[in-house]
């Protein structure tokens, strides 16, 4: 009698390798982290469902061959057999179809699967949701029938209120307030912008807004785009920070102020301290400004004198601006002890 040797069991077939390939549609087609192109190259086959797909020119001028195509998840697990990398490359809003078929067939334990990664091609760069916001702010310009009539001045009330809404939660101290209003102050600024790209010599005399009163909306300059001013803006910066992008030196926050107005006046060219002080804001902040101005431009000049509030609150002003304190804020801290103190003697919580 012999003893019985059990067969040896034969070895598992691998179950190869899926691949998710997600790209961010905020980052220019093409750029891919090297991983993905590496995956790309390797894979046994690549396949994306959508013909539009923006990547799809990209791969085919790197001699990679896509077949326009995804399989339901049996058969994507079945093209893996033998140990066969498959790269799906799934469209700007995913495939719910075929993650939930890979996820049911895990769970169930009946099927060897095989290894799934889940690989992101491209990155959102910091920023990068800015690029939604003027794709949106785009698609509501042209189908929204409000925001389609608006003009620059008809808005001009709405980026003040928003100005005050944002002072208004930096002062509550309220983080999820301080965001929306953030946001909102933006949307002004894109809004504005996308606007101005509509910009022709016709529509600047044209009264467009019931709001308007008559009054150009464009100021003859042509046409311009949000990124326009954001370059408008990013030049600036680096001009005015010669301590940062450039060899001057600035130890101190003082000097860095130097700098600035030093280069604002060069650039401005302006025949007096007072110029592009808007005399629309509120009459303390004004006042503040303009005893701002005198001191740092060193004009000899004194405060006027006459009888009656106004001119008491001028001499306030410029006393709190010397010593450092902007009146507007302080008056408005006041203003909010007094409101509590109402609320208080009312019995309002």
């Amino acid at each position: 009698m012999t003893d019985h040797v059990p067969a040896e069991p034969a070895p598992a077939e691998p179950t190869g390798r899926i691949v998710l390939l997600t790209t961010s549609h905020r980052v220019a087609p093409g750029v891919l982290s090297w991983p993905a192109w590496q995956v790309l190259h390797a894979a046994d086959r690549v396949l994306c469902a959508d013909p539009d797909h923006p990547q799809l020119p990209y791969l085919w001028e790197a001699g990679i061959e896509v077949a326009r195509e995804v399989p339901d998840a049996h058969a994507l697990v079945g093209a893996c057999a033998g140990g066969r990398t498959v790269v799906v490359l799934p469209g700007g809003e995913g495939d719910r179809r075929l993650t939930d078929g890979l996820a049911r067939l895990a769970g169930s334990g009946r099927v060897a699967m095989p290894e799934l990664e889940l690989l992101p091609g491209s990155y959102d760069l910091p920023g990068a949701r800015l690029l939604d916001l003027v794709q949106v702010m785009d698609r509501i310009r042209r189908a929204c029938p409000w925001s389609s009539r608006q003009t620059h001045r008809g808005l001009a009330k709405y980026a003040i209120e928003e100005a005050y809404e944002l002072v208004e939660a930096i002062e509550d101290g309220s983080r999820e307030e301080l965001r929306e209003e953030l946001g909102d102050v933006l949307l002004q600024v894109v809004f504005h912008a996308r606007i101005a790209e509509e910009f022709t010599a016709d529509a600047a005399g044209a009264d467009t807004d019931e709001d308007d009163e008559g009054a150009a909306d464009g100021g003859g300059q042509g046409p311009f785009s949000v990124d326009d001013v954001a370059a408008t803006l990013v030049e600036k910066l680096i001009r005015r920070h010669p301590h940062v992008f450039g060899d001057a030196q600035a130890r101190t926050p003082d000097e860095v102020k130097e700098h600035w107005l030093r280069t604002k006046a060069v650039e401005k060219q302006r025949e007096s301290v007072t110029d592009g002080i808007p005399l629309g804001q509120p009459g303390l902040a004004l006042a503040a400004k303009l005893a701002g101005r005198v001191r740092t431009g060193g004009v000899a000049v004194e405060l006027p004198r006459g009888e009656g509030i106004g001119y008491e609150l001028l001499a306030l002003a410029a006393r709190a601006e010397a010593a450092g304190t902007d009146p507007e804020t302080a008056l408005r801290a006041a203003a909010r002890v007094y409101r509590d103190a109402i609320r208080a003697a009312e019995g309002v919580s």
